[in-house]
């Protein structure tokens, strides 16, 4: 039992970062924005969440940091595509290169340096109960702020007159602009939330993952979220569904390493972004269902009436 409840805790630890990640890209993409920057945020949430938590001592700043550092990211991104009307997806990928480059002259004096890990919750008696104790009330915060902002985007995009708001624009722009509805103003708080989010993901990795700062730690996962977003459909509770499957074959294959299956270990390291491609590729050969639920204007620049 103890082997198994360590095995869910690790893949609940593992799918985390996904799941925030993808849950604030799928917004952007909602609001008819491709922002491919999503690894560059996370890399630059790991490291500046490490370094105020180092200098301060307190995770929790570290963690405001995080959010911080990726929303500020993410604007630099919102100007260049949503102001000056660059191209998307250049922008996007040099977002990510900048990213990893600026992290490591950031974190350059913190390799090596010893972590302060955010602590997870105990709660006297529920954190006890055999095998499901600590998989539910004995996890770290940011897992329950996973939840929580799965739970409340798939309210807010489907439930709320501002959801759908942000649908319409993700749908036709210029249909929702000649309706009055500020196109430039909610691509922004979108594309904001999607950094703020990247962020976050990037701290769960150097704060409570793996407590430590390395150079490119976040090694492909924001790929991963994006492909999160298509695998979902755009769909929260299918992106919460997608991060536990991801999550488990990023685990699995630790565990199948250990084992010493005789298979390279270079392959099984592969695996998780192996299972991307396929599910890509599956989803790609169903292009009609794919096209119904991909929000019409993604990708295209809005340039307001002058």
């Amino acid at each position: 039992m103890d082997i198994t409840q360590n095995i869910l805790l690790t893949i609940m630890t593992a799918a985390t970062p996904l799941l925030i990640a993808a849950i604030g890209e799928l917004v952007v993409e909602r609001s008819g924005v491709l922002n491919l920057g999503v690894e560059g945020m996370m890399v630059i949430g790991a490291v500046c969440g490490f370094a105020a938590t180092a200098l301060s001592g307190s995770p929790w700043i570290g963690m405001l940091a995080a959010v911080a550092a990726g929303a500020v990211f993410s604007l630099a991104f919102g100007v260049l595509t949503l102001s000056l009307a660059a191209n998307q997806v250049a922008t996007g990928l040099s977002l990510t290169l900048l990213g990893l480059g600026l992290s490591g002259m950031i974190g350059e004096s913190f390799v090596g340096s010893a972590g302060v890990k955010l602590g997870s919750l105990h709660i006297p008696v529920l954190t006890d109960i055999p095998l499901i104790g600590r998989l539910i009330f004995g996890q770290d915060p940011i897992f329950y702020i996973s939840l929580i902002l799965t739970g409340g985007v798939a309210w807010f995009l489907f439930r709320t007159r501002a959801g759908l708001t942000l649908r319409a624009v993700g749908d036709n722009h210029a249909s929702a602009h000649a309706l009055g509805i500020n196109v430039l103003k909610i691509r922004y708080l979108a594309v904001m939330f999607g950094g703020a989010c990247a962020g976050l993901a990037g701290a769960h990795l150097s704060l409570v993952y793996t407590p430590q700062w390395v150079e490119n730690m976040t090694a492909g996962r924001g790929w991963i979220a994006l492909a999160l977003v298509v695998f979902a459909s755009w769909r929260p509770w299918r992106v919460l569904g997608g991060a536990y499957l991801f999550g488990a074959v990023s685990i699995g294959q630790l565990h199948a390493q250990a084992l010493g299956f005789g298979i390279p270990s270079q392959f099984l390291s592969a695996l998780p972004y192996v299972a991307t491609i396929v599910v890509l590729v599956i989803i790609s050969r169903d292009r009609r269902l794919t096209l119904m639920n991909t929000p019409a204007s993604l990708g295209r620049p809005f340039v307001p009436d002058r």
